[in-house]
C-alpha cells in the first residue's frame, strides 16, 4: 500500500502548502513525507513540487498527479467500503467537525457508541464553532446548526432546532417577566457574539418579529451564556439542546412561550458526490435515529 501512502502525502503537501503542516495532519515526521515525495519524483522522472523558502507549490506534473491521485484514493475508499461492509463492519478514518457546546454535550456520547459498534473505525473529531472548509481541510463530514447557505455540499437534516428565551427565577422576580418580544428592550439580555444576525426573532401569529436586544455581557460560547442566565444576570435566547438541563433543574424559566423563536435545523454536511462512504453513512443513521423527530432535549418545552 506504499504507493497509496505516497499519493496521500502528495495531496496533503499540496493542500497544506508545506511539508511540516502535511506531516502534522498525517501524523508522520516531516522526513518521512519528504522521502515519499522524493521517491515519487524519482520513479516518475520529473519534479512534482517547486520548493522555496516560503513553502512548496505544484509543478504542472504535480497538479496533474494530484487530480488523478484524488480519484484513485476515492475509488479505493469506495472499493474498501464495499468489501469490508459485507461483513457488517465499518473501517477507515472518520474526520468530523462538530460545534463545540452541542458536540461535547450531545454528539460525543453518540461517537463513543459508534466506536464501540465499529472497532475498526478510527475517528478524528474537531470540536469548534469555526466553520471549517470540508473540502480544503479534508473533513469527511461536519455538523452544522441553523439555516444553511446555498453550497455544493450535500446536507442531511438529522434533527429540528428550537430556541427559547429563559431567565432565572431570581432575575424575573427582580425585573419582571416580559409578556411580548418588545418588552425585551427594557431588560438586560445575554448576547451570543458568534451569530451573524443582530436581532432576536420570534413568531407573533403568522408574523416574524425581530427585536434588537441590549446587554453588557456577550460570549461566543453558549454554555457560558447558560451559566450567566442561571446566575440571574439577564435574559438569554438559547437553543433547547443547551437550555434543557437548566430548565429541568428549575435554574432558569422559559418565557415568551406564546411567541416561539423560528425553528431551524441540525444538519450533517459532507462533500459533494453520489458516493456515500460507509463511515459517514453509519454516523448519519445514528444521529437521525437518536435526534430525529422529538429530540430528548425538547422535553423541556412540553
Amino acid at each position: 500500500m506504499s504507493e497509496l501512502d505516497d499519493l496521500r502525502s502528495l495531496i496533503e503537501v499540496l493542500e497544506c502548502g508545506s511539508f511540516s503542516a502535511a506531516a502534522h495532519r498525517l501524523g508522520l515526521s516531516k522526513s518521512i513525507v519528504s522521502r515519499r515525495i522524493s521517491r515519487m519524483e524519482a520513479e516518475f522522472g520529473t519534479r512534482l513540487l517547486s520548493r522555496t523558502t516560503r513553502g512548496v507549490s505544484p509543478t504542472e506534473a504535480g497538479l496533474d498527479l494530484k487530480a488523478r491521485a484524488e480519484r484513485i484514493l476515492a475509488d479505493y475508499e469506495e472499493a474498501r467500503d464495499a468489501v469490508t461492509h459485507r461483513g457488517g463492519d465499518v473501517t477507515g478514518r472518520l474526520r468530523l467537525s462538530v460545534p463545540l457546546s452541542f458536540g461535547v454535550q450531545h454528539v460525543a456520547p453518540l461517537l463513543a457508541e459508534l466506536a464501540v459498534r465499529h472497532p475498526g473505525l478510527e475517528m478524528d473529531v474537531s470540536y469548534s464553532d469555526r466553520l471549517v472548509d470540508l473540502i480544503g481541510e479534508r473533513f469527511d463530514a461536519a455538523i452544522r446548526i441553523g439555516n444553511l447557505p446555498d453550497s455544493t455540499l450535500v446536507a442531511r437534516r438529522v434533527a429540528p432546532g428550537r430556541s427559547v428565551a429563559v431567565a432565572s427565577p431570581d432575575y424575573l422576580a427582580r425585573r419582571g417577566t416580559p409578556q411580548t418580544p418588545d418588552d425585551l428592550t427594557a431588560h438586560e439580555c445575554l448576547l451570543y457574539s458568534g451569530s451573524l444576525t443582530v436581532g432576536w426573532q420570534f413568531q407573533s401569529g403568522k408574523r416574524t418579529v425581530s427585536v434588537r436586544p441590549n446587554g453588557r455581557l456577550r460570549s461566543d460560547n453558549g454554555s457560558a451564556i447558560v451559566e450567566w442566565a442561571k446566575a440571574g444576570l439577564g435574559i438569554a435566547l438559547l437553543p433547547t439542546f443547551l437550555a434543557s438541563d437548566a430548565i429541568e433543574a428549575g435554574a432558569v424559566t422559559p418565557i415568551l412561550l406564546d411567541h416561539p423563536a423560528p425553528e431551524y435545523g441540525i444538519y450533517v454536511l459532507r462533500p459533494p458526490g453520489h458516493y456515500l462512504p460507509a463511515k459517514v453513512r453509519v454516523l448519519i443513521d445514528l444521529l437521525a435515529e437518536r435526534f430525529g423527530g422529538h429530540p430528548t432535549w425538547d422535553k423541556c418545552m412540553r
